[in-house]
């Protein structure tokens, strides 16, 4: 059993250089504080924001794999590889399982959950006039100005927009990506590691113009984490705190995993409880607001569920035809569902928030996928989610009769 004697057997044992890596990765995204450092985000001594419990057998829910067969909604969370799962329905929380090393009270690794996490942080700054989405980035954080930042706009990072040069390939170790992972503190640094994340930043160079087309580098939100802070003076631990853990009434303490100088991982470093990760998701179904106030700005999530024309055809990139395919805005992915369009907030490894306005459904799941990313796992997953949410909304998918498929991989408990 992984980390387990004392000390542990070297084979068991899991540290910087393999915790991302399957087996070991079932056990330390929810054990991260072990292995890096974190900074705590704390919940404060507000009132705990309440889901009733109402339990729902889903489970036995049938849903169609990515490859067309027939399966239940509890197969694809084995298949999927799933730690955690929260399902609420108009507030009250109808399904939820954990497995392995996750527990109710576990904070798990959520990735790049937490890039919409920080995303509705500057939705409270640009609300509070501290921060304007239309002036430049270099205005707030000029250590960027000799960068390929030079030049492009919050509002560009805002939705992956800006023309940086900066690699999202996992497979490859000499990706950008990977290399920010050193500087974070994620990786075994190599003798020309940068000494931390900002310093990482002002090595990147511009690949074309900003403004342009949609492509996804986590790179942005780090950037953005760094003009939050100089806009507000505060770090993000605390910000988050502040803004968005206090006022969502979340049950539990979060985290979020630090570099050797205090800087936060923006883009995929956030831990919390996969229960309070729903409550997360409660809130942007109610457009913001908690028990009628407001975490976060009505207008901020409004302009990201109503993007312009441009914001569509920047994620469309090249691709042909005139249908909505989905859009990134302000952190957010919106793509569309069996009920309609959706709110996805993704990180690798099989972290999800689903946001189904049109049947009041939403879903948090925590999962450690042997790879970081893969396809066929999230769209099973969304597809078990829609046919989750129809059941809920009493308007249960039309599900072909089941033919014979795959038993799917065993993801162990």
């Amino acid at each position: 059993m992984l980390m387990e004697g004392f000390p542990p057997d070297p084979d068991n044992r899991v540290g910087l250089a393999n915790w991302q890596e399957p087996p070991y990765n079932r056990w330390s995204f929810s054990h991260l504080r072990e292995i890096v450092p974190t900074q705590r985000i704390a919940r404060g001594d507000g009132p705990v924001r309440p889901l009733p419990a109402e339990p729902v057998a889903l489970a036995d829910t049938a849903t169609v794999r990515s490859d067309g067969t027939v399966t239940t909604v509890g197969t694809v969370l084995d298949e999927t590889f799933t730690d955690g799962i929260a399902v609420v329905h108009r507030g009250t929380l109808v399904f939820e399982q954990y497995r392995g090393e996750t527990r109710r009270d576990t904070t798990h690794l959520l990735m790049s959950v937490t890039k919409s996490v920080v995303g509705c942080v500057l939705g409270n700054l640009v609300d509070r006039g501290l921060l304007d989405p239309d002036r430049p980035v270099t205005d707030y954080v000029p250590e960027l100005a000799e960068s390929g930042y030079r030049g492009a706009g919050v509002r560009d990072l805002l939705d992956m927009r800006s023309g940086i040069r900066f690699s999202e390939e996992y497979t490859d170790p000499n990706a950008e990506v990977r290399i920010f992972e050193q500087a974070a503190l994620w990786r075994p640094p190599t003798h020309d590691a940068p000494a931390s994340i900002y310093r990482c930043l002002q090595t990147l160079t511009a690949a074309r113009e900003h403004g342009g087309r949609f492509e996804y580098r986590s790179c942005e939100t780090d950037v953005l984490g760094w003009v939050a802070e100089r806009a507000a003076g505060t770090r993000m631990a605390d910000l988050i705190g502040e803004l968005i853990w206090r006022p969502l009434g979340a049950e539990y303490d979060a985290e979020i995993t630090c570099d050797g100088v205090g800087t936060a991982v923006h883009d995929g470093g956030m831990c919390a409880t996969t229960v309070d990760l729903a409550r997360f998701g409660v809130m942007l179904l109610g457009g913001g607001e908690v028990a009628g106030r407001p975490v976060v700005p009505a207008g901020w999530l409004t302009s990201s569920w109503n993007p312009g024309p441009d914001v569509i055809a920047a994620f469309r990139g090249d691709a042909p035809g005139d249908a909505v395919t989905g859009w990134y805005r302000n952190q957010f992915w919106f793509l569309p569902g069996a009920h309609g369009f959706v709110l996805l907030c993704l990180g690798i490894h099989g972290q999800l928030v689903y946001v189904n306005p049109a049947t009041g459904t939403v879903a948090a799941k925590t999962s450690s996928w042997p790879t970081a990313q893969a396809p066929v796992l999230l769209n099973d997953t969304l597809r078990a989610m829609d046919a989750v949410a129809g059941v809920l909304a009493g308007r249960p998918l039309d599900i072909p009769p089941a033919r014979p498929g795959p038993q799917g991989v065993a993801a162990g408990r």
